[in-house]
Order: structure tokens, then sequence, then C-alpha cells
């Protein structure tokens, strides 16, 4: 009798197991179908209507690569209102929740996704009220409350120690007024912006220079960096009758220097050679000889034997604005780093006026024994950026389209001097 209860039992279940089957719901995922709701908090009744929306917000792509549209679940009671929280898309991520419905009569099992809602609630009497605001004070008196019932012993010192430090502000009301006519007085004797900017600007290591410039040949006069006499005593009759490089370089007071050198040949190749540049390049060539004998304290009269080929009012001009005399020795002098400073900054204000306001520092820098970023500092302070020149800037100085990738010093109105740089706080 019992193994023929099991075998009736064994044929109904498989029986029913051939009635029952899966699938999946054909309905889109656009289309608003059940969902799961979880109140955390206040339970609604089994009375209270809940109504599903679909957002604005994008549409977020699924596992299955379908476009899930992100819905709100929305209900009210006489009191309270329901709505879905903003934790509904965090607990939705890493899970997904199915609703499964039976029809009977089919026998067909039909599966649809069911996105879950975190729901959280609002009194509606509530709506109206604003929070009172709280002040700084009260802040820090909550606080210091909090510290002497639940703070270590440490904490409490602190607090107690700040109370002691705390100053009364109303007693400061008697000495206000004294102490503001101090304030004004002792601040009458300080400069204003604009004073302290042309202080700042009548003490920078470079030539005298026009701020109102509205191009770049009229920032720094020829004749501010060369005086008008002693551009008079250069003479360029020996190196534009000569026929070689060599020749001309011999007439140089310095003959060692490759951007003087090369930019005498290109200018000499020309066919009619300007004589300002050349008397430039000399000028330049005498600045370099200059700086070199004058490294260490000298003689003038030395260094008038060594620049024999220089008109001597050139060379007292440069004794006189790059060098200075000893106390007591009217006949030895010497150079400073704020005199060579001097000298270099002048050097190569007529370096830019060479080359058309856009020099290649590199070059400069190996004549002179001297880092790039030495020497680009020094170009910065006369109002120089150091890039790279555009493809307008190479066809207006005739250059080829290699150039672009040489960064130059390159001088532009209006002029601009670097700002000092402020000091990070550590």
């Amino acid at each position: 009798m019992a193994s023929a209860s099991a075998s009736k039992k064994r044929k109904r279940d498989n029986g029913d197991d051939a009635k029952v089957s899966f699938t999946l719901s054909d309905q889109p995922k656009s289309q608003v179908g059940p969902v799961v709701a979880n109140f955390p908090a206040i339970q609604p009744s089994k009375s209270t209507t809940f109504k599903c929306y679909q957002t604005s917000k994008k549409a977020i792509a699924s596992a299955d690569g379908d476009e899930d549209s992100p819905t709100l679940i929305a209900g009210e009671t006489d009191a309270v209102d329901f709505f879905s929280s903003e934790e509904t898309q965090r607990a939705s991520s890493g899970s997904r929740y199915f609703v499964a419905v039976h029809n009977k009569r089919t026998g067909v099992t039909t599966i649809r996704q069911a996105p879950l809602h975190i729901l959280t609630h609002q009194v509606k009497a509530l709506k109206t009220l604003k929070p009172s605001e709280v002040s700084v004070l009260q802040r820090l008196e909550a606080r210091a409350a909090l510290g002497e019932s639940f703070g270590t012993k440490k904490a409490k010192l602190a607090i107690k120690a700040q109370a002691r430090n705390k100053v009364d502000v109303s007693a400061m009301d008697a000495v206000a007024d004294h102490l503001q006519e101090s304030i004004q007085r002792n601040t009458q004797a300080l400069p204003s912006k604009e004073e302290a900017q042309a202080t700042a600007n009548s003490t920078r290591l470079i030539p005298a220079y026009n701020a109102d410039a509205e191009t770049p040949s009229e920032i720094y006069p020829l004749h501010n960096i060369i005086p008008e006499a002693e551009w008079k005593a250069l003479s360029t009759a020996a190196i534009s009758d000569a026929s070689t490089s060599k020749e001309r370089t011999a007439f140089l007071p310095y003959q060692r220097s490759s951007w003087v050198n090369q930019h005498l040949n290109l200018v000499c190749a020309s066919p009619s050679p300007s004589k300002t540049h050349i008397k430039i390049l000399m000028y330049i060539s005498a600045m370099m000889s200059f700086r070199v004998l004058t490294f260490r304290a000298f003689d003038k009269s030395t260094i008038h034997e060594k620049l024999a080929a220089i008109p001597s009012i050139v060379v007292d001009g440069l004794l006189s604005r790059f060098t200075e005399t000893a106390r007591g020795l009217d006949t030895v002098s010497g150079s400073t780093s704020q005199t060579e400073t001097m000298l270099l900054t002048h050097m190569f204000a007529l370096c830019l006026r060479v080359d058309d306001y856009a020099t290649d520092t590199t070059l400069i820098s190996s004549d002179l024994s001297q880092k790039v970023a030495t020497v680009n500092t020094l170009f910065k302070s006369l109002g120089c950026k150091i890039n790279k020149l555009t493809v307008t800037e190479l066809k207006r100085l005739g250059l080829p389209d290699s150039a672009g990738e040489i960064k130059r010093a390159v001088l532009s109105t209006p002029l601009e001097f670097p700002k000092p740089r402020s000091r990070r706080r550590t």
C-alpha cells in the first residue's frame, strides 16, 4: 500500500511540472510596471494610494543592454507625504528585484523586473516652518557644553583656557576711537599704491623705459642705452670696408662671441648693410669685453689700455655707469652684482633691438657662460615673455618653420613687468 501511494504522488508531481512554464515579460522597460517599495520609517495604511512617475533624468543603461527609465513613487495621506528618497539609486546598485505573476489558467508564470524604491516621508504641517538660524556664538556655546559633559580631561582644560582668554568686546568701546586715531596717525606716512609702484619701477636694474610705449621699439629708446655722444664716437668704416668675416671680426673688441659674429655677418651680407645695427653690435661687443675685464678690482688706466680699439668716451661711459669706485681710491674701480646686472640688461635691450624684439637666449647664454634660466630671468625683468613664436611672428621675422620649436625672449606692448611671487604658507 505504501509503495502504491508513493507512485501515485510521483505521477501527480510529474504532471504538475509539465503544466508549469516560465517566461519573461515582453513589455518594454519604458512602460511603468510593478515596483518594490520599502518603508524604513513610517508604514502607511493599506488604503494609501501611490502613483509611479517617470522622471526627466537621462535613462540608465542596465546590465542586459536595455535602458531603464528612472521612476519616482509618491503618495500621500491627510498628514504625511511619501516619496522616493535619494537612497533609492544607491540601494538598487549591485542587485535587482523581480516580480512573478502566475496564470492558473495557462500555467504560465511571467517574470518582470521591478525597481526598488526606498520611501521617505515629510509631515505636511512642518513644510511651512523654517529652521531657526543658529549664530556662531550659539554653536560655540553648544560645543563647549558638549565638551564639558562628554569631553576628555584635556578637552575640558582647553575649554576653560579658551574661556579665560575670551576678550570682552564691550570693554573696548571706550578705547575704540583712540585706537582708530592712533592707526590713522601712524599710517599717514605709508606710501600709496601708486607711489609704491613708482618706487619699485625706479629701482629696477634695467635701462630707462617708456611705460606708455605703443610699439616695442619705443619701450627702450636707443639713446637711453647708448648716450648720444658715445653713439657719435663709434665708427663703422673699418668693418664696412672689410671683405671677409675674419677681417670684420678682427675689428671687434670681443671676438669670441658667436652671437655677435653671426649677426654681424648677416648684417654685412645684405645689399645695404645697416650702420645702426653695426654700431649696436660693436657696442655689445665692447660691453662683453668690458664685463670680462671688470670681473675683479682693476685700475682705470688698465681698462683704457685693454680697450684701446674703443673710443675713450665709450670706455669712460661704461666705467661711470657699470662700476663702483672704491672709497678713497679714485683710480681703482670694481664691479658688483648690481652693476653687472645693469650691464647685462642694457646689453640684452640692445640684443632685442637687433633681433627685432625676439631673441634666442641660448647662444647668448653660451657666450656669457651663464645658465639659460639666469639669462631668461634677466630678459623677463625687461618685460619679455619666454615662449615659442607663432606662425605669424615667424613670417614677420623671416624665419623658417623649424625656428618655431625654439623658445625666444619676446618683447611686446603694453609693457608688463613680472609680478613678485607670493610665498606659500607652510
